[in-house]
């Protein structure tokens, strides 16, 4: 494309030359309406817009800017920072998240807040299919005990591996400990015994097999 005058833009109303304008595809002449400064500009306003809309205060728009080797700017928190303070991210063009890591997780968490109601009720609708309130139903079955142990205050979600079905609100070391057996009640039922004095000992019945006492 030349460097003559040749597209007025919408905005400021100069006419500019086709290298101060974005390429655009979908457009007859194949640039954007706005020149690159207007461009620019319309999308701080944009950005604004939509932090006042979402309740969150407005940032100051600060030009991208060329940063040293080894570094790379956050928008959010308005700093530049070594690039070991984002998140890798082969997404992008450099490799890294656009926020550093604080921001980044600051805004995962805004996110999951403003769709599910908080992290909580993200990861129960993930996992189990269940929001906070019906935990609270559960609990409130449970008579506010765990199911196991009855300890009061029960917050962990138990449920079938292989089926992925829900089983009961468990205390956090109910919820282990079933993990650590592996679900099996069979060791379960053979942990009870030993702790009663009654410890398995196996037969030998041939060369390496072992037979349990039923």
């Amino acid at each position: 494309m030349s460097d003559l005058p040749e597209k007025v833009c919408r905005d400021c109303g100069e006419p500019k030359s086709a290298s101060d304008f974005w390429r655009l595809a979908s457009s007859p002449d194949g640039l954007a309406p706005y020149c690159k400064p207007c461009f620019k500009s319309r999308n701080a306003a944009s950005r604004r817009k939509a932090s006042a809309r979402d309740g969150r205060k407005p940032r100051r728009f600060i030009p991208r800017q060329e940063a040293p080797e080894g570094m790379k700017y956050c928008p959010d928190c308005e700093t530049l920072k070594q690039v070991d303070d984002f998140v890798r991210y082969r997404g992008s063009a450099d490799g890294w998240t656009s926020y550093c890591k604080p921001c980044h997780t600051a805004r995962g968490v805004a996110s999951k807040t403003r769709t599910h109601g908080g992290t909580r009720d993200y990861h129960l609708k993930r996992r189990y299919g269940l929001d906070s309130n019906e935990v609270a139903a559960m609990v409130k079955a449970q008579m506010g005990l765990c199911a196991i142990c009855l300890t009061p205050g029960p917050e962990h979600v138990d449920h079938d591996h292989k089926t992925g079905r829900v089983r009961a609100i468990l205390c956090f070391n109910c919820n282990g400990g079933l993990g650590q057996f592996k679900d099996r009640p069979d060791l379960l039922r053979r942990g009870a015994d030993y702790l009663e004095g009654n410890v398995w000992k196996p037969t030998l019945v041939a060369p390496g097999v072992y037979r349990l006492p039923s």
